[in-house]
Parts: C-alpha cells; structure tokens; sequence
C-alpha cells in the first residue's frame, strides 16, 4: 500500500517551495525507507517491475507530489478567532477530504516515509495544536466525546471506509483540560492505543524566536519530558510555537538538556503551502510547511486550506497520488530529477 512521497516539483504551485538540502539528515535514512523484497531471478524482477510501472501509470501514481499538511486548533461551536473551526466546518472539511480520496497519515508516518495509502489515493496529515479539550476529551467510559475533534474524525471515518481515523496532536503542559499526571496519561494513551500520533510543541508554547540556545533546547526538552513521562511513546516529531523558528535551525530537530535527548525527524511551521515529499529534494526536515485550516476570505483566499485543496484538486499532476506499493517510489519519468538521490534505488519511474 501506499508509499513514500515527494513534494509538488512542476514549479506550478501558487508559492514556489524552496529547494533546502538535507545535510546532517542522512542517519534517518534507515527510518524511512522499507526494504525492497528480493527477486528469486533478475528475469522474474524484470517482469514483475514492469507489472509495477504499469499498474503505477494506470492510476497516474506521483510520489515526488505535494501533501496537504493540516493545522487546527479549537473545534468550539462559537469561534473566538480565526483559528477556530465550528464543529459543522471541520466535519464538513473532512467530508470533502474523504470525497477528493484522501487518506489520512501521521506527521511521524509522513517524516519517516511511511505513506501505506492504497493506490490512487493522497495522503493529508491533520494536526492540532495546544491540546485544547475540543480536541479530545473523553467521557465517563473512556471513549471520546462526539462534539470533539476526534468524536468527530472518527465518525466521519465510519462513514467512508478507507478514510482512517488518524492525526497528530501537538501538546503542551495544558493537555486537554486534564489534571494531574494520571489524567494526563489515561488521555494520552488513549491516543497512543489508537493509533493517533503524539508529538511535541514545547511545554510552555514559548516564542523561540531570538532566545538563546539554552532556552530553546530547554524548553523543547521540557515539553519532551513531559510526554515520555506520561507514555513510553517518544515523540518524533515538532511543532514551533507560533510557526517560529530558532535563529540555529538545528537546535529544534535535535539537543539535550539535562537528563533528556530528543532528535526528530521533522520539525513542522505554521506556513501556507503544500509540503514536499520525504524523497523529494525539496523536503526540508528542518522547516516543514503546514496549512491553516479556514475559508477563502482575507489572505486565506489563497493560502489557507479550501484554496490549497481546489488548487490540488485543480493540478493532480502536482498533488502526491500513491501506487499502493510502500516499498517504491512510482512518478512519471520526467520527474526523476527531483527524487532525493538516497532513495534512487527505490524509484519506480514509468
């Protein structure tokens, strides 16, 4: 199923995405890329890589395209700002999502390349900021609330199989409205149980822009020790508090500070583009876009997620679509020169 994938390279999308190399990145390889099976006989791999290519061609597989990476933050029924989605328009979202054959992934899925969408389909990753309680809350049974963000995902995943119910959740130290560390842990593992991703968003949501290094790793350290704390489940990946980066980029992806060493494998803005591939030449783990979830008025006319999600659905060619195999990387011939020379060997060019 689906695979590893790259992002938009025809140069057509509204803002063009910088081509940032992965320098200091190469020990990450081994967690992206799955092991190609073995032939019995070259003869028989011939044969079998041509089924391949045919069978990517036949549903226009592009894994060096764009991926749609989603930012929420509340889902309340009376909004107090632009970042907040009523109930009715983040299930309408994920209606359309589901319509345009999107599958939901994980941003540690997404970083690491493991994209197991079946083939024809296009990964989206949903991610939420601040661990609101209308994100997930649960209720007296241990089961989240409906009017929540995943009461919500989860029904809309019930009404269209295929359509999982996935995301990542990046918490600070008010995780979900809950008290106490045992609180924390019962919410937390739930998402752990169920598939969904955990990642970190510092513990205080503190501007790292200008602060020194010391007070950049610590609070990144402090908010990963919060979540290891709470679940075995380390975090793998980041989200800068306000889309703001370090002055040294590479303080956020890896550091130690006391007692605790984290290295991610993506760090994730609060930009307004698609997001590349992790194949693709254009990956830059270390600033990976995100899109804001909102209508098109102001400036989210062009930038925000309904105008992202008509302009992808308006140039396929440019928007990842999945050949169903996880062991290769399908595109058109004319492509190659954007495939990250690492996964070479993986390519499957047609």
């Amino acid at each position: 199923m689906g695979r590893l994938g790259i992002l938009g390279t025809t140069g057509a999308a509204l803002v063009p995405l910088s081509l940032v190399a992965l320098a200091g990145c190469a020990d990450q390889d081994a967690k992206v890329v799955a092991q190609p099976a073995k032939a019995a006989k070259p003869a028989a791999s011939q044969e079998a890589r041509k089924a391949a290519a045919a069978k990517a061609a036949k549903v226009k597989a592009n894994e060096l395209g764009q991926i749609p990476v989603l930012m929420y933050h509340r889902i309340v029924a009376k909004p107090a700002g632009t970042d907040d989605r009523t109930p009715d328009q983040f299930r309408a979202e994920l209606e359309r999502l589901a319509k345009d054959g999107y599958v939901p992934i994980t941003a540690r899925e997404y970083t690491t390349g493991q994209i197991g969408i079946p083939a024809g389909r296009h990964p989206v990753v949903l991610t939420f900021d601040d661990s609101s309680p209308s994100q997930l809350t649960l209720d007296g049974s241990g089961q989240p609330k409906p009017d929540t963000a995943v009461g919500i995902l989860m029904d809309v995943a019930r009404k269209h199989p295929g359509f999982r119910p996935v995301a990542t959740f990046y918490v600070i130290k008010d995780m979900f409205g809950t008290f106490g560390p045992e609180a924390q842990a019962q919410t937390l593992g739930w998402l752990r149980d169920n598939h969904f991703d955990v990642g970190n968003h510092t513990r205080d949501h503190l501007n790292l822009r200008g602060r020194s290094q010391d007070q950049v790793v610590g609070q990144i350290a402090a908010g990963h020790k919060l979540i290891t704390s709470l679940i075995k489940d380390a975090p793998a990946t980041l989200a800068l508090p306000y889309g703001n980066q370090p002055s040294t980029k590479d303080w956020a992806i890896r550091g130690d500070s006391a007692d605790v060493h984290y290295r991610y494998t993506g760090v994730f803005l609060a930009g307004y583009t698609p997001a590349a591939s992790p194949f693709s030449k254009d990956f830059d783990p270390l600033g990976i876009p995100r899109i804001r979830a909102m209508d098109k008025v102001g400036d989210c006319a062009r930038f925000c997620s309904t105008a992202w999600l008509d302009w992808l659905n308006a140039h396929p060619e440019d928007r990842y679509t999945s050949d169903g195999d996880v062991r290769t990387v399908a595109y058109p011939k004319f492509k190659a020169p954007y495939v990250a020379q690492r996964f070479t060997k993986y390519t499957l060019p047609y």
